[in-house]
């Protein structure tokens, strides 16, 4: 299986690479259109800003590409914020694939950014496979999704999306690479879709 890691202007793709590889998993991170196209399942990790990592897609034509893949699609933490509507981080368009809005936290009481652990509820996807409700798993962001598509949820000041599918995309908010025996289960669950 050929597992390609979309190369942007984002950070923590090592980690996920990393993740596979304790896996067993060989991958190549790429930007190589023809790579990502043909690859069996692609993965689009990040840690960023939303309106920097989008202008770093538009100009080299990812955000076209992503949209048109057709194979199973991961996006991580800004990867499934990315792949959203829209997000008030830098008040940018996304690529339109979930029909969600991204916002910021908004708390006089609590932190923010959100980091650490937290329990993931209403599960209800094959990503999810032999993982039980109210299992924790790690986050570190700012800003959460809500619309449509959710697949799991996770409740930091409020309710909001933990995951996202729609048709062959699927996305997490949280870091399966950052996620223990959990996170793991999440990856390997993907690549058997």
């Amino acid at each position: 299986m050929s597992v390609a890691i979309v190369k942007y202007n984002a950070g923590n793709i090592c980690s996920v690479q990393n993740a596979l590889r304790r896996m067993g998993c060989q991958s190549q991170v790429t930007d190589d259109p023809h790579a990502l196209q043909t690859a069996d399942k692609v993965i689009f990790p990040g840690v960023g800003e939303a309106s920097t990592a989008m202008r770093y897609l538009q100009e080299h034509g990812l955000d076209v590409l992503i949209k048109s893949l057709q194979q199973p699609v991961l996006g991580i933490c800004i990867g499934l914020q990315l792949m959203c509507r829209h997000s008030q981080e830098g008040d940018v368009d996304g690529l339109g694939i979930f029909d969600a809005q991204v916002k910021r936290f908004e708390s006089a009481v609590h932190k923010i950014p959100h980091i650490g652990w937290n329990t993931i509820h209403n599960l209800s996807s094959p990503l999810f496979k032999g993982i039980n409700e109210d299992t924790f798993v790690y986050y570190v962001h700012s800003y959460y999704a809500t619309g449509t598509g959710v697949i799991a949820t996770t409740n930091y000041i409020h309710p909001y999306a933990a995951a996202l599918h729609k048709n062959n995309f699927y996305a997490v908010q949280f870091h399966p690479e950052k996620s223990a025996d959990v996170g793991e289960t999440v990856l390997k669950n993907f690549l058997a879709l």
